[in-house]
């Protein structure tokens, strides 16, 4: 551990402190609800906001300019390492992969680049932004895709309700699915391990569509490649974060992944999920959508939430991500409530 979990609230909790105040950070708090980012939106594409360090850079510092919280996200998206493999995607809104992978020849052409060359944008506005953070107590997360999700997307070639295309690869042809993951979780460590080196303080591995799978289906496709994923960045000692959507069914295997921290959504009481993981971090886990209710509520809730998360650390973040239409006075009361909240004693402070 470096000197600043001494003053970072999350690297702390995210380290296995139980701590009196939750610290809170929130996925997607950069983003679409904020009118700051709407403007850049306006002149940059997508990719151009990813790939061009200086706008990456100010998306992601853009929340912590409003709101007291006690981490960053660079701002990026999963798919960021794959075109350096050789494939096109485009958002539409969402990733859309030009010409699916489901041949041998499709996978077997996939490029293998060197951590330098997967993305060096990304490491630039990890640099800019730790620049920009020095001194204060607030932590910048880098983030990947599991490689099941990775190939979720690049196998069923865009978004879906159930990504039956992608369901039905992985048992037709075991042998491709599995060499494709192994491709992508040697992108992924290389990736990751890249951003870490760079000035990440912390990494959050997104398998989002691991809930779709069965126990037997993940363990098979999906609990080896990532813990291959997590084991491979132990050597970093940054706090590594697993979030896996949907999934209470795959607790029981989660609880074997090499990671101090997991992310679980709203759908269970951290009290309900604490016993599957007795030796990790909590991250969570209100649901998004409460952001669009009365303060009150958001109130309510939030206490909610706190109270389950005790008996062991925990990190405050929703469920899942920020919904656009949420109104920023929203997150600026839950921050409040959450950092007014002692959890060692129940109350308010």
């Amino acid at each position: 551990m470096n000197s600043l979990n001494q003053t970072s609230l999350f690297l702390r909790a995210a380290w296995g402190e139980d701590t009196p105040q939750a610290p809170i950070w929130l996925m997607r708090q950069a983003g679409r609800y904020l009118p700051e980012y709407r403007a850049i939106k306006a002149r940059a594409g997508f990719w151009e906001m990813v790939r061009t360090p200086e706008l990456a850079a100010e998306v992601t510092l853009q929340p912590l300019r409003r709101f007291p919280l006690d981490a960053a996200i660079l701002f990026s998206d999963i798919m960021t390492p794959l075109p350096a493999m050789g494939v096109h995607i485009d958002f539409s809104p969402g990733p859309v992969v030009a010409e699916p992978l489901r041949t041998q020849a499709q996978i077997e052409a996939l490029r293998l680049p060197e951590a330098q060359e997967i993305a060096p944008y990304v490491a630039q506005a990890i640099r800019l932004v730790r620049r920009e953070l020095t001194g204060k107590p607030v932590a910048l997360i880098g983030f990947g895709g599991a490689p099941l999700t990775l190939a979720t997307y690049l196998v069923q070639g865009g978004g879906s309700k159930d990504y039956e295309d992608f369901r039905a690869f992985l048992r037709q042809e075991p042998t491709l699915a599995h060499r494709l993951l192994e491709r992508l979780t040697e992108l992924s460590i290389r990736y990751l391990r890249m951003q870490v080196e760079a000035g990440a303080q912390a990494i959050q591995l997104f398998d989002s569509w691991a809930g779709l799978h069965d126990l037997e289906a993940y363990l098979t496709f999906g609990l080896p490649y990532n813990q291959a994923v997590l084991s491979a960045l132990a050597d970093l000692s940054v706090p590594r974060i697993y979030l896996a959507v949907g999934a209470a069914h795959l607790y029981p295997a989660l609880a074997q992944l090499s990671c101090e921290a997991v992310s679980v959504d709203w759908r269970m009481s951290l009290a309900q999920v604490r016993p599957f993981f007795p030796a990790h971090t909590l991250q969570g886990n209100l649901d998004p959508a409460i952001l669009l209710a009365p303060p009150a509520v958001i109130t309510q809730e939030a206490h909610k939430v706190l109270r389950a998360g005790r008996g062991g650390p925990h990190i405050f973040n929703l469920g899942h991500g920020v919904i656009r239409t949420t109104p920023p006075e929203h997150v600026s009361h839950l921050v409040e409530v959450v950092q007014q909240f002692n959890r060692h004693t129940e109350e308010p402070a």
